[in-house]
């Protein structure tokens, strides 16, 4: 057996030391204090929480299905690997960082919940005035978690497993953590603007957009570019569990049993219909194919795009959303693969324009306040998020990546990308009969 390399000692003792604060920052919890707490708001919400973390195996499925046969099992891993280390990044000094009191409306004190301190079973007046505080914090560990998955997509087939690990741990803290708090936090400035995010299109889905491109940009173009999806009916499998998913991302970030919460479940659902429909027609209007993964991935963009919108809109304004980013992403991805530009599966085309086009077009339609109501300042705002949110994750995630590469390199050599990472990574493999 060979000796352990001094990078996974160090890791190792990062995490003995994490065991150690974990024992020492643990309170007492008051589980009978229910002053303030709305048992059908607190229901809904553990519901809502867990329908979330189930997107992250959903896109592992998504992703997988799309890659080449011999790195299916490394680009699932990508994905799932985010459960277990953004949960301890996230429970450490993460949540503090997004929801922390607020420093110039920039960042979260990471003191404030520094270990999960002082986020118990009590309601917070200003996060969670209904439900307890843990279940708001663990509601919003799972839009952290999908998020760096979600980035995977630009870079399979090529990067270093344990490059991947540092750059998911400092995009975390570093990209995601501050968008989380300029948009989310009550005191976050992007929020004190009036710029609308209902449940992620710029936090999430933008950011990971944003990142993908710069992930793409430095790590280059792949060896062997072109391949045959490894297996359709995973890509199929993971739509499902997303769209199923998606109900809890969106209709929970109502934070209620309410009508809000009925509202964006029914226009996530219409513009996911919207977009799958449009995208296959759109394909046979231009003479291609309609196939499974069109159809798939059009649904995919429809629930992105509705997203920022999801409790701003109407039903029928959800269905045409639903249908532009369709029409605008589709278009974004083949206007790409006439570039040099190798974004693996096609996360800036797909979730960044898909982001983008929905964060717009909710300034557009948002209720009392968008375009359509004769108020422009909403929409102007939300031009000026687009920029900031595009200059800061594209800026600051490529420097994440030059400091991991100067770390440990980001990418496998010509030899492990031709083995496939599933071998060459992880020493398993995709059993095809």
């Amino acid at each position: 057996m060979s000796k352990p390399k001094t990078r996974w000692i160090v890791i190792f003792i990062i995490l003995v030391a994490l065991q150690l604060i974990a024992l020492g920052y643990s309170p007492s919890l008051d589980a009978t204090s229910t002053e303030g707490i709305d048992k059908s708001d607190t229901a809904w919400m553990i519901v809502a929480t867990a329908m979330v973390l189930f997107m992250t195996p959903g896109l592992s499925f998504f992703y997988g299905g799309m890659v080449s046969v011999k790195s299916v099992i490394s680009t699932m891993l990508q994905s799932f690997i985010a459960l277990g280390i953004i949960s301890l990044l996230w429970y450490l000094v993460g949540f503090s960082l997004a929801f922390g009191e607020s420093i110039g409306g920039l960042i979260g004190n990471p003191a404030t919940f520094f270990a999960f301190k002082d986020v118990g079973l009590s309601v917070h007046p200003a996060l969670s005035p209904t439900v307890p505080l843990m279940l708001f914090a663990f509601f919003q560990l799972k839009f952290a978690i999908i998020t760096p998955a979600l980035i995977t997509g630009s870079f399979a087939e090529r990067v270093k497993f344990t490059s991947y690990l540092i750059f998911m741990c400092l995009f975390s803290l570093f990209i995601y953590a501050p968008l989380a708090h300029w948009t989310w936090h009550p005191d976050g400035f992007l929020r004190k603007l009036g710029v609308l995010d209902f449940a992620g299109g710029t936090v999430v889905h933008m950011s990971a957009g944003f990142a993908a491109l710069a992930g793409a940009s430095i790590l280059g173009k792949r060896e062997f570019k072109f391949h045959m999806p490894a297996n359709i009916p995973f890509i199929i499998l993971g739509t499902g569990m997303l769209w199923f998913g998606w109900f809890g991302f969106n209709a929970g970030s109502a934070l209620s049993s309410s009508g809000l919460a009925v509202l964006a479940f029914g226009t996530t659902n219409m513009a996911a219909a919207s977009a799958l429909i449009t995208w296959v027609m759109f394909d046979a209007l231009v003479g291609r194919k309609i196939t499974a993964m069109g159809a798939c991935i059009g649904a995919v963009v429809g629930l992105v795009a509705i997203t920022p919108a999801a409790g701003f809109v109407n039903i029928g304004q959800s269905v045409f959303i639903g249908f532009a980013a369709a029409l605008i992403s589709n278009l974004a991805v083949y206007y790409k693969q006439k570039t040099s530009l190798d974004d693996t599966l096609d996360v800036f085309p797909c979730h960044g324009v898909g982001g983008i086009v929905g964060m717009l077009l909710t300034g557009v339609f948002a209720k009392d306040v968008g375009l359509i109501y004769g108020q422009y300042t909403t929409f102007l705002y939300h031009l000026l998020a687009l920029g900031v949110v595009g200059i800061f994750t594209f800026g600051g995630s490529y420097i994440i990546f030059k400091i991991t590469s100067a770390i440990i390199n980001l990418r496998v050599s010509p030899e492990e990308e031709k083995l496939g990472l599933d071998i060459s990574q992880h020493q398993e493999t995709l059993q095809v009969s």
